[in-house]
């Protein structure tokens, strides 16, 4: 079931107690209720590094993160988001300094840093590897000046039950957020299969915690149930960020073209007022399709 409103507002209010009420996607807005046509959520343009992991690939790379920035800033987006995965190992404070650097002389906000983890773990060591590697990175965030990190919940182990494995990654994103409250980092927890594969998964985890300094990364193009945009409109209430996708997938059909002007009608109407982060899964090529999408997306939020 979906939260109460008690609860929405417990997230909301508390957040923007502690921030101030242009911290939270909501706003002074959303927390009064009194959103209007002219005061409507600003939502802003971003793009994921993720759409370009056929270029930024470690193993094989055709550019970097460097050049996604300058990418970025001649597409005019107002923001990129910088993904775990296409850092160079080890990051030094060297390289995080670079790029927050370059992100500031090209005019790009770092927006957030996805990380990949599972958090549906038994305590053991290697629950306790995820946990370290999530704090870690929350430190990172914390250095480049990005205000997020998007987490996962993973699958259910065989032989466990999904509401067991839910309780496990309650705990372990629990165990993080005393680094997220000290560094001034928001775990975001994104709806991607496995016990968040569909509004009730998710909303069980979201639900079960009650901290400033967690959310989710609501992702538009992971719900692959009856009807996606009824789940989407459920979690929008708690997005602090957005990986925007441009298809959609319901469940026993095949993907097809998302409804763009529904998704952002569902994200004003819950007073989001982050990113849209685009990411990019289509067949073709990035370096065309991503820059034509931002200019739809553009046209879309005015």
């Amino acid at each position: 079931m979906d939260a109460p409103a008690g609860r929405r507002d417990f997230m909301k209010g508390s957040l923007l107690a502690g921030l101030g009420a242009a911290a939270w996607p909501g706003g002074a807005a959303a927390a009064s209720g009194r959103a209007s046509v002219r005061s409507r959520p600003r939502l802003k343009l971003g793009c994921a590094a993720y759409s370009f992991r056929s270029y930024l690939d470690l193993k094989n790379p055709k550019m970097t993160l460097e050049d996604l920035i300058a990418k970025c800033s001649e597409w005019g987006t107002d923001g990129v988001e910088l993904t775990e995965y296409y850092f160079k190992k080890p990051v030094t404070p060297e390289a995080l300094t670079r790029l927050k650097r370059l992100a500031v002389r090209f005019g790009q906000t770092i927006t957030g840093t996805p990380i990949g983890n599972r958090f549906t773990l038994p305590p053991g060591e290697a629950r306790d590897a995820q946990i370290l590697s999530v704090r870690s990175w929350i430190d990172v965030a914390a250095d480049l000046g990005a205000p997020t990190v998007r987490i996962f919940a993973g699958g259910a182990p065989k032989g466990i039950e999904p509401s067991q494995a839910r309780k496990w990654a309650v705990e372990c994103i629990e165990s993080c957020l005393d680094q997220a409250a000290k560094r001034g980092v928001i775990l975001a927890l994104e709806n991607d299969g496995g016990v968040t594969g569909d509004a009730d998964g998710t909303l069980e985890i979201v639900n079960a915690i009650k901290s400033d300094w967690f959310g989710m990364n609501l992702d538009l193009g992971n719900f692959q149930t009856l009807d996606p945009y009824a789940d989407i409109e459920r979690c929008a209430p708690y997005a602090v960020t957005c990986h925007f996708k441009t298809e959609i997938t319901p469940r026993g059909k095949p993907k097809e073209a998302a409804d763009l002007p529904r998704f952002i009608d569902i994200l004003r109407k819950a007073n989001y007022r982050g990113y849209l982060n685009l990411e990019h899964e289509g067949p073709d090529d990035p370096m065309t399709a991503v820059p034509k999408h931002l200019e739809t997306l553009r046209s879309l939020i005015g």
